[in-house]
């Protein structure tokens, strides 16, 4: 009835699909192997604001456009658009504001990392500006390796790293590069 060359291409025709079929499963099932792997928990929260208090006082405000947590094995936390941190004293005032580009922090290790356009006020208006600071909660520490600049009512410093405490009135600059002297509308 048919023709031998009808069977030949009838019958590589349908090895060709079987082939591909087969091809396109082990495909689907590798792009579901990856797809599971990428696929780590995820969590988002957008204009986020996190208080932490003691004994109803607030101690730590933090405000971020975005939060996103990583449920991973050593789940983490990002502030990929930024984040304001407000310290506050213990009457209820503004000691310390701290803001960044971008912040990080591993969870239960008491350790954030800010990064990019860092800036620390005190109450006495001192700023402090880097481009990575790290604050450990625990220690009560805020610190940096890289370059500083310190800005108070008379002076400006540039040093390499700091150390200070977390409110930042208490720093020791570790190589200091420079100071200028400014003049108050006093002097």
């Amino acid at each position: 009835m048919f023709s031998a060359t009808y069977r030949l291409i009838v019958l590589f025709s349908l090895w060709t699909l079987s082939g591909l079929l087969t091809g396109c499963k082990n495909d689907l099932d590798e792009a579901k192997l990856i797809t599971s792997r990428a696929n780590v928990n995820i969590e988002t929260g957008k204009n986020v604001n996190i208080q932490y208090s003691d004994h109803g006082n607030t101690k730590i405000k933090a405000e971020a456009k975005t939060l996103t947590r990583f449920n991973v094995e050593k789940p983490y936390l990002e502030f990929p658009d930024g984040i304001k941190v407000t310290f506050y004293s213990a009457d209820r005032q503004v000691s310390t504001t701290m803001t960044a580009e971008y912040a990080s922090a591993v969870e239960n290790s008491n350790i954030m990392t800010a990064r990019k356009n860092v800036e620390v006020i005190n109450a006495k208006g001192e700023k402090l500006n880097t481009e990575e600071i790290i604050w450990d909660e625990q220690k009560k520490v805020i610190y940096s390796n890289a370059f500083v600049k310190i800005s108070t009512t008379d002076e400006i410093i540039w040093g390499n790293g700091m150390v200070a405490n977390e409110d930042f009135t208490d720093y020791v600059i570790k190589k200091v590069i420079g100071k200028v002297k400014v003049k108050t509308e006093k002097e």
